[in-house]
């Protein structure tokens, strides 16, 4: 499997989530979208622990299995194709999560997010 993290499961697995730790443990790659890391980001420099947080994400990042996924010009096409599929159901998500939701379409992962409208786009699998 290949496991795309969004920010509230990394969150989860460094606080020793059992369910994330196992599919961390059973994922062949581990990808952290573009998005998830600028999040991470943010919320580290907003606050008490910025230096902490951010050597912990280095480490996680340097292990062999994790990498970052960025968007690219094929990104664009499945973020428009899944932002007009959420139009036409009437079901919105956050922007941010369409770019993480077109970057699971485009490299077929399976995402592990708490975020319920996720459930909007049956087409990715999740953990």
């Amino acid at each position: 499997m290949r496991l795309a993290l969004d920010t509230n499961r990394y969150v989860d697995f460094h606080r020793g989530d059992e369910s994330m730790l196992q599919g961390i443990r059973v994922a062949r790659d581990i990808l952290l979208p573009f998005i998830t890391l600028a999040e991470l980001r943010a919320g580290f420099a907003c606050g008490t622990k910025a230096k902490q947080n951010a050597a912990t994400l280095t480490k996680f990042l340097e292990r062999p299995r994790v990498r970052v996924l960025y968007a690219d010009d094929a990104t664009t096409h499945h973020f428009a194709y899944l932002f007009k599929q959420l139009r036409q159901q009437g079901t919105p998500i956050p922007t941010g999560d369409i770019w993480i939701a077109a970057l699971c379409v485009q490299h077929d992962l399976t995402l592990a997010s708490r975020d319920v409208h996720f459930n909007h786009l049956p087409q990715i699998p999740r953990w």
